[in-house]
């Protein structure tokens, strides 16, 4: 599983190599950067969000039928590159942000600094509103270090960690194994409460000690997470949930068994879940456009927590 500079990295080659050929095939693609289908494919969803202009045009249109990939403005977005002074801010501004995230690579922080180094020359006067405007993520920040220096000095890390399945903040000690990042960032552990390998969202972590006891994690074999980090298995209980229009997103983002078709042009999806409590929030979230059909206590659940979300807005109101 690759960090987000890994990522990065592979798809500023990914636009070079897919100009060069036109109707590449998936699976030569993801072979080429060693990678699998399904990385290349989430790498082909965030490209057409890229282009030669933040506000919306020249964007990369890039899409794929599953077997080939197709990049229909080659020619529109091929012209060199003229930043605007509120794009060249906003580039600047970002860079000497990721500049300063810990955990960087040396070797990625000086490559960074040394293209600001270029954009502010290029930019001129452009770039000097930029100086005076910062962005810290202090809070994950301050988390991937602990972690990190955890990681490094073989230690164990205690958390205070936002549990959905549970419904609030729970307290945990956990044998760090490795970081990864899958859209976010995430900490792969032993927890020695649930007695289990977990996986902890950093930016679900509201506080962390790394503590002077040596990390034990049982020996375990790597997780395979080329089908992503979440994983069902065949006896999980099954879940089903009816969406609208409005939430057929569910099934892109959830692995699931089944999607039926609904006349109403949503769909009936069929899932399983270790933790089925924690699809609480999901039904919370999709409002009207979805509902938790069964099993019968979780949805009754589901429906008794908007009740309660309901009382306190209402009470807010009032």
């Amino acid at each position: 599983m690759s960090n987000a500079i890994d990522q990065t990295r592979r798809m500023l080659s990914l636009v070079t190599y897919l100009r060069e050929r036109p109707g590449a095939e998936v699976a030569e693609v993801a072979r080429a950067f060693g990678i699998t289908e399904r990385e290349l494919i989430n790498d082909l969803n965030v490209l057409p969000m890229c282009g030669t202009s933040f506000r919306g045009g020249d964007l990369l249109d890039i899409d794929t039928d599953g077997e080939r990939i197709w990049w229909h403005n080659v020619d529109d977005v091929a012209q060199p590159l003229r930043l605007a002074a509120d794009e060249a801010t906003a580039l600047l501004v970002a860079a000497r942000a990721v500049a300063g995230l810990p955990g960087l690579r040396e070797r990625d922080r000086q490559a960074l600094t040394r293209a600001v180094a270029k954009i502010e020359d290029a930019a001129g006067e452009s770039a000097e509103s930029s100086a005076r405007v910062g962005v810290t993520f202090e809070a994950e920040g301050r988390v991937f270090a602990d972690i990190d220096r955890a990681l490094s000095e073989g230690r164990l890390i205690w958390l205070r960690y936002w549990s959905h399945g549970r419904g609030g903040m729970t307290e945990r000690e956990v044998d760090p194994i490795r970081l990864v990042t899958e859209g976010h960032t995430y900490l792969e552990g032993w927890c020695r409460t649930s007695e289990d390998r977990r996986v902890f969202r950093l930016d679900r972590i509201a506080e962390i000690r790394v503590l002077d006891e040596p990390a034990d994690p049982p020996r375990l074999e790597p997780r395979d997470l080329s089908a992503g980090l979440v994983n069902p298995a065949a006896d999980d209980p099954e879940v089903v949930v009816e969406v609208g229009p409005g939430g057929r997103w569910v099934a892109e983002y959830y692995p699931h068994d089944a999607a039926e078709e609904l006349a109403d042009g949503g769909l009936r999806i069929t899932l399983r879940s270790a933790d089925p409590a924690g699809l609480r929030p999901l039904a919370l979230r999709l409002g009207r456009e979805g509902r938790i059909v069964s099993p019968p206590e979780l949805a009754e659940q589901a429906r008794g927590a908007a009740l309660a979300a309901l009382k306190l807005y209402r009470e807010g109101q009032g």
